[in-house]
C-alpha cells in the first residue's frame, strides 16, 4: 500500500504542475495519451485499493487537492494497473458548480455513485 500511496502522491504532483503551468487542453492531452496498460496480473490491486491509496495521498499532499487534479491522477493510476478508467467532468447550472470524477464502465469509482444525476456531463477522457 505504501508504494501505491507514493505513486499516487507523485501523480498528484504531476497534475498540480500541469494545472499550474499549462492549461486544461494540456491536461486532457495527457489523459488521452495515457491508455490503460494490458494487465493479467492476478495480484494487481483492486479498484478500491487504488482509490484508497489516492485518498491517502490527498491527505498527505502539501496543499488542498482539487477534484480535477485528483480525478486526473486517479484515472492515470487506474490505467497504469490495466483499468479502462475515464475522467468525467460535469456541471450543474443552478447554482453553478462543476465537478470531476472517475468512472470505469459507467460506474463511479472515486466519488458518490449518483454524480451523473447531479451534474450534466461535459466531457470525458
Amino acid at each position: 500500500m505504501k508504494k501505491l500511496v507514493i505513486l499516487s502522491w507523485m501523480f498528484l504532483m504531476y497534475f498540480d504542475f500541469i494545472m499550474k503551468f499549462r492549461d486544461l487542453k494540456a491536461l486532457r492531452n495527457v489523459l488521452r495519451r495515457r491508455l490503460a496498460r494490458s494487465s493479467s496480473d492476478l495480484s494487481a490491486p483492486s479498484n478500491e485499493q487504488l482509490c484508497r491509496a489516492m485518498d491517502y495521498a490527498c491527505v498527505f499532499y502539501f496543499k488542498k487537492v482539487l477534484c480535477l487534479q485528483r480525478s486526473a491522477a486517479t484515472t492515470v493510476l487506474l490505467r497504469r494497473y490495466g483499468r479502462d478508467a475515464n475522467m468525467i467532468t460535469g456541471a450543474q447550472i443552478l447554482p453553478f458548480r462543476s465537478h470531476a470524477w472517475v468512472e470505469i464502465q459507467g460506474s463511479v469509482v472515486n466519488d458518490k455513485p449518483y454524480m451523473r444525476d447531479i451534474y450534466q456531463v461535459l466531457d470525458q477522457c
